[in-house]
């Protein structure tokens, strides 16, 4: 698949605009998912992910095709994350109580339209409470373990996209890893 990926980057370098569709689809859906991941809004994840390709597009000529593109991509889409969350304002998260309620939270302003099993529900609030984590994890933590563990990427592939030494990026899955152990550990 690499090969068809640098196939169409020289095909669009030379002049050919559609074939950048191709790369588009091939990678829209990861990109959107690493974005949400970080993220945890839809809207911005898609918007993070359409800008990430739109500079892939512009600066494609500053691509070093000896370097798998992949992670040119998902380096610039986790640059525009990280840019996103420091000039976020904090959001109101569903855990927190309303107002004016009786200790009632966000979770029961919910409306759903079918019941879950209850071994469902609690893999969903499993998955909610531990993307809730990974979220409150400090920012250099928060990226890696997401990239490891969430997109399953190599610690080479996430040193390359992150740009620091393999070193520092194990260090940091360890310690990120311990520090949503300690947070966890009350459940």
């Amino acid at each position: 698949m690499d090969e068809l990926i640098t196939k169409r980057v020289k095909e669009v370098l030379n002049g050919n605009q559609e074939a950048f569709e191709e790369i588009v689809i091939h990678f829209q859906h990861r990109l959107y998912q690493v974005c949400y991941r970080m993220l945890n809004n839809t809207a911005e994840a898609e918007d993070i992910a359409q800008e990430a390709f739109v500079r892939a597009y512009v600066n494609l000529e500053t691509y070093d095709q000896k370097r798998k593109f992949s992670t040119w991509l998902y380096r610039i889409a986790t640059n525009l994350c990280i840019d996103r969350i420091r000039k976020k304002k904090p959001d109101y998260y569903l855990d927190a109580t309303v107002p004016g309620t009786d200790g009632l939270n966000m979770y029961s302003q919910l409306s759903t339209d079918q019941q879950l099993p209850e071994e469902e529900v609690e893999k969903m609030e499993m998955k909610d409470r531990v993307q809730y984590e990974v979220n409150r994890l400090p920012d250099k933590y928060r990226t890696i373990i997401i990239l490891r563990y969430m997109e399953d990427l190599q610690l080479q592939e996430i040193a390359d996209i992150l740009e620091m030494p393999l070193g520092t990026v194990k260090t940091r899955v360890h310690r990120g890893r311990e520090a949503l152990r300690q947070q966890m550990g009350s459940m």
